[in-house]
């Protein structure tokens, strides 16, 4: 019997045990695990978390809502109480047919910031020139190497239930129904 066909892709932002729980167990995704990210030309090393999925019960777009849904992509570094260059917010790939689908994911996050402008045909239209843009700081980066997390840091809110999350759970699992 063959195996199910899987894909891996990798995210950041914040706490990685809060990352964890939050695709583990979402239909389509097969596994997670917690580690350590480094991508193309940076040697700086970010918390993050490797999402083995089936792309043919998720799509790599809903995997982004669902992270952008918990991590914001306006905040240069962190999220939460994880604060700091290596709790940045990011997308790690290593298929390149991923890539075309990330970047347009990004300039999509990168111009939903800006507001609306309302021209004299009554259509509402990103302004250009607008001063009041958010800027997006997450990015998507080709992975160079994935080192994942000692097993104490693997499925952590399910060894402690109690621990603190800057996640309201409860509202993020009537969210995404799952």
């Amino acid at each position: 019997m063959l195996g199910m066909y899987t894909k891996k892709i990798y995210f950041s932002g914040g706490d990685f045990h809060e990352l964890q729980a939050v695709f583990t167990g979402l239909p389509g995704v097969v596994a997670t695990q917690t580690g350590y990210l480094r991508g193309e030309g940076n040697d700086d090393e970010v918390h993050g978390i490797e999402v083995e999925y089936n792309p043919k019960k998720v799509d790599l777009s809903m995997l982004m809502d669902i992270l952008f849904a918990v991590v914001t992509p306006y905040r240069p570094d962190g999220q939460g109480k994880a604060i700091g260059k290596e709790f940045r917010a990011g997308v790690w790939y290593t298929d390149a047919e991923d890539e075309p689908q990330l970047q347009f994911y990004m300039h999509f996050l990168a111009n939903r910031g800006k507001p609306p402008a309302a021209t004299g045909a009554g259509l509402t239209i990103n302004d250009p020139n607008s001063k009041a843009v958010r800027k997006c700081y997450a990015k998507a980066v080709l992975l160079t190497d994935f080192r994942v997390a000692a097993e104490e840091h693997q499925q952590y809110f399910t060894k402690h239930p109690d621990a603190e999350s800057f996640i309201d759970w409860k509202a993020f699992r009537e969210q995404v129904r799952y």
